[in-house]
């Protein structure tokens, strides 16, 4: 395959929109597509619609040398890179209807030789859906070329970046193409050479896509270690902070901190791919998955015990809602379930939330009376019970002076040496 010098990426989110803009930033014309407008118009105007350090830079400034620009529907390239969600439904199973979507875009365009990417954490079998999916659409074009029908390329290259420090890892972590043909993972391989400094290893299209469920799946499995250990730890009356500190000083131990859940777009929703791939063996797996989605309810818990012997009217402080710390990412925020389940527990309590990075509560929060986003001195001022369920830097700073007289909930251990 020549070199490629226009790539569409399907997804303006937190993986396609920094993509595109690496690509843009090192020379690549790049069209990006989204479904909303406000996301579109926003990149167009070389602004980005979420927080992510340094990437408004990059938009900002492939923007203004033109190599960057964004629609809403799929334009003619040489590249296709598809980064749009795969949620679970209800029974835990990936829903691909995003991808079948972004494929329905992309099939009419096709000429026969164009690189097609799934980049979106996906299931095993995925690539080859959308790939399947799109000749299902096309049956003029091919895989391998039979019957003398144009192929095209089909590849997977799951993402693996930490938001927050999104756009220094796409550049250093290395990076695994997997290809439905050695020369789709070659072609994807030179693709993704032109930003990335990390090693880029190549397979077949499955074992990537298993590559990266594993991944979380073993983060996940660490962490559920560290939230029963926590779980544990109170019943025995135990400090978990202190007693993971001193554990983790034998050479061979690194257990994990404990917190109020998992959330985020990869951790909380990839070990059930796994699981549902696998049912009957992946019981490591789920049993991780149901301790770790099991905490927000034992967390809710303390706060209600926390509340006991106070004036029915006391109110409660909720210090964070994003997935983790210093970004404005609720995507299965583990502090906005707790909250949700807080305010239907709590009706004649007031709860007072402090988020930083967001500047309007989510839909879920928003319907609810007793829930209100204020500022973090407000929120504490206010209330009698303080929970803390993310450790932002904003929170770590904070003065314990200003919990004297109040009972404190602390899921990330960041006070405990100075409120015990």
């Amino acid at each position: 395959m020549n070199t490629i010098n226009r790539v569409a990426v399907i997804g303006l989110g937190y993986i396609g929109l920094p993509t595109a803009a690496i690509l843009a930033t090192n020379g690549i014309e790049v069209i990006g597509v989204d479904v909303s407008e406000r996301t579109v118009e926003a990149v167009n105007a070389g602004e980005v619609p979420f927080v992510e350090p340094d990437l408004g830079i990059h938009v900002s400034g492939a923007v203004s040398q033109g190599r960057l620009k964004a629609t809403t529907s799929t334009p003619q390239a040489e590249a296709y890179i598809v980064a749009v969600p795969t949620p679970f439904r209800d029974d835990r199973s990936a829903d691909l209807t995003y991808i079948e979507a972004a494929a329905r875009g992309i099939a009419p365009q096709l000429q026969g030789g164009e690189l097609l990417i799934l980049e979106s954490t996906s299931p095993p079998g995925a690539t080859e859906h959308m790939a399947n999916y799109i000749l299902n659409l096309r049956p003029d074009l091919s895989i391998d070329g039979e019957d003398g029908r144009p192929a095209i390329l089909v590849a997977h290259c799951p993402e693996r970046v930490l938001p927050g420090r999104v756009m220094i890892e796409l550049v250093t972590n290395d990076r695994i193409v997997g290809g439905m043909s050695p020369e789709a993972a070659e072609a994807a391989k030179a693709l993704y050479a032109v930003f990335c400094q990390g090693e880029i290893l190549t397979t077949d299209a499955v074992t990537a896509e298993m590559a990266k469920l594993v991944e979380n799946s073993y983060r996940d499995v660490n962490i559920a270690f560290a939230n029963e250990l926590s779980v544990i730890s109170h019943k025995l009356g135990i400090d978990v902070w202190e007693l993971i500190r001193l554990a983790n000083h034998h050479p061979r131990v690194n257990i994990l901190q404990p917190g109020p859940g998992v959330g985020g777009h990869c951790i909380a929703v990839d070990p059930w791919f796994i699981v549902a791939a696998s049912p009957d063996e992946a019981t490591l797996i789920r049993t991780a998955r149901e301790v770790n989605d099991a905490k927000p309810e034992w967390v809710v818990q303390q706060t209600i015990s926390a509340l006991a012997g106070l004036d029915s009217t006391a109110e409660v402080a909720v210090l964070g809602l994003a997935f983790k710390a210093n970004i404005d990412d609720l995507r299965e925020s583990p502090a906005v379930q707790i909250t949700g389940i807080l305010s239907g527990r709590l009706k004649d309590r007031r709860i007072n939330v402090a988020e930083p990075h967001i500047e309007a509560l989510p839909r879920t929060l928003a319907q609810k009376d007793n829930v209100e986003l204020t500022s973090v001195e407000d929120a504490i001022k206010r209330s009698e019970v303080v929970l803390l369920l993310v450790d932002h830097d904003q929170f770590r700073g904070l003065n314990t002076s200003m919990f004297a007289s109040k009972k404190v909930v602390d899921t990330r251990g960041v006070w405990q040496d100075t409120l015990s």
